[in-house]
């Protein structure tokens, strides 16, 4: 029996029949006693954050919920349940879509905020060490879409600085966030101001969090607009809608 029990091994859960327990918890302890916000990072991480991380955490979460039907997730999940896939079906198939290239940068962010550390505040240098092994993009600055600001970013910057402000967080990854936008400003001549992904691995960098947990948090937080908007496709019907309405045809370069 041992081969069995140790087959797989776990201190997130430990149950038996009529005993659920969390983290050490009963989940009858937990049950209305914490936000969702606050479970998640007791499975994730292992213990309960303060207030204050909480509130912060939360925060991030909400700032990703969705961007609309033109973001390959959202309309993957449309499109699937045109095609007569239930709502699980339909939220797997768009959060499958959730890759390196889209919903990808808040990881590739806290990789890169890490990567700054060891260059002793040498932005310049560290952008073209980071450039030479991941390519042009700097993950977490500019958006294709909301020029000049991405209205998410500065509103959880805010609560950045207020927690930074009453002690709750050092900082430390805001201001080499900060640095690095100041000198793709002074790269390009224009502002390349931090958008979505990079504000939230700012708090998730702030808290703690390894970056492959900044892609798992924000598969999360999307889950829910997929779910909004599969709920709402479902409701509005349609048969197998694809990217484009009908009448528009592909380019053929055959």
């Amino acid at each position: 029996m041992s081969d069995v029990s140790d087959w797989w091994k776990t201190s997130i859960i430990d149950m038996e029949p009529g005993r659920i327990d969390l983290r050490s918890t009963p989940i009858q302890d937990l049950i209305g006693n914490i936000s969702f916000p606050e479970a998640i990072w007791l499975m994730v991480r292992g213990d309960r954050p303060t207030p204050a991380q909480a509130k912060l955490f939360e925060a991030a979460l909400v700032s990703s919920v969705d961007h609309g039907p033109q973001a390959p997730s959202i309309a993957t999940a449309r499109m699937a349940v045109t095609c007569g896939l239930p709502l699980n079906n339909a939220m797997a198939s768009a959060i499958n879509m959730l890759g390196d290239v889209h919903g990808g940068a808040g990881e590739q962010a806290v990789e890169l905020f890490h990567h700054v550390q060891a260059f002793d505040g040498d932005i310049n240098e560290a952008l073209e060490a980071w450039a030479a092994k991941s390519g042009k993009i700097i993950p977490g600055f500019g958006h294709r879409f909301h020029k000049p600001v991405d209205p998410r970013a500065p509103r959880l910057l805010a609560l950045v600085a207020e927690a930074v402000e009453d002690g709750h967080c050092s900082g430390y990854y805001g201001n080499i966030a900060q640095s690095i936008e100041a000198e793709l400003t002074e790269i390009k001549g224009q502002p390349i101001p931090m958008n979505i992904d990079g504000a939230t691995a700012v708090i998730y960098a702030e808290l703690g969090f390894a970056p492959p947990l900044a892609r798992g948090l924000f598969c999360l937080s999307r889950s829910v607009g997929i779910l909004a908007h599969a709920w709402e496709q479902m409701k509005q019907g349609g048969r197998n809608k694809g990217p484009t309405p009908p009448h528009y045809r592909w380019t053929y370069a055959g």
